[in-house]
């Protein structure tokens, strides 16, 4: 199967939307990695048909259960699932944070060539980006353990109303259900819901945990 049905078959099982011209980009994202890890090491997926799965397809699998409009993805390292997001969603703004300099200059260069207009990097520490209104949602990949992610990425969600309303999330892309770092979450933050994601061309567990403020 060639990549770009392996795509859009992957798109369908998902049950999403995503325009010819955007799924083109997310080839062309594709690429981009590709071509950069020849020197960099931005993933230690090589074979595009298993990038494609376990990249793009396992990141598009978030959005029926994020919101936005303002996302931050803390921790993008090749941008996952950021910029596949960024791709789906171009009326939401994304925000992709990453300390690696390597990275994060890889990740400008995603931007340009991709022709995000919709996507910012921010080059520095998640503990240092200010959280301005703060965002709907707050979303890694890379964290091993939940207490760390609310220990630094916490403020950077949205305060939201008086009675909880529009109270930002942070969401963690886990394998297999984390019971243990659940045990051990600050009382800052709770589990709002868990959530069992299925990927096409993946057999791999896939856990969606999504926190809320304590008392929201």
């Amino acid at each position: 199967m060639n990549p770009a049905t392996q795509l859009a078959e992957g798109i369908a099982a998902l049950g999403l939307s995503i325009t010819e011209s955007n799924q083109a980009r997310l080839l062309q994202y594709l690429a981009l990695i590709q071509k950069w890890n020849r020197v960099h090491n931005l993933t230690a997926v090589r074979e595009p048909e298993a990038m494609l799965a376990l990249h793009v397809l396992d990141s598009l699998a978030v959005l029926p259960h994020i919101d936005g409009p303002r996302v931050a993805d803390v921790g993008s390292g090749a941008g996952l699932p950021g910029i596949p997001v960024a791709l789906a969603r171009p009326e939401w703004r994304v925000m992709l944070v990453e300390s690696n300099h390597k990275k994060a200059a890889f990740l400008q260069q995603a931007r340009i060539e991709l022709e995000l207009e919709n996507v910012e990097v921010i080059g520095e520490r998640m503990e240092s980006v200010g959280s301005n209104n703060g965002f709907n949602t707050v979303i890694s990949r890379a964290f091993s353990d939940l207490a760390d992610f609310v220990k630094l990425a916490g403020h950077l969600c949205a305060q939201g109303g008086e009675q909880g309303t529009d109270c930002g999330r942070l969401v963690a892309m886990k394998g297999v259900y984390p019971h243990e770092e659940i045990a051990q979450l600050p009382e800052t933050f709770i589990v709002d819901k868990i959530l069992l994601l299925t990927i096409p061309d993946l057999r791999a567990k896939r856990h969606l945990v999504v926190l809320k403020r304590a008392g929201r």
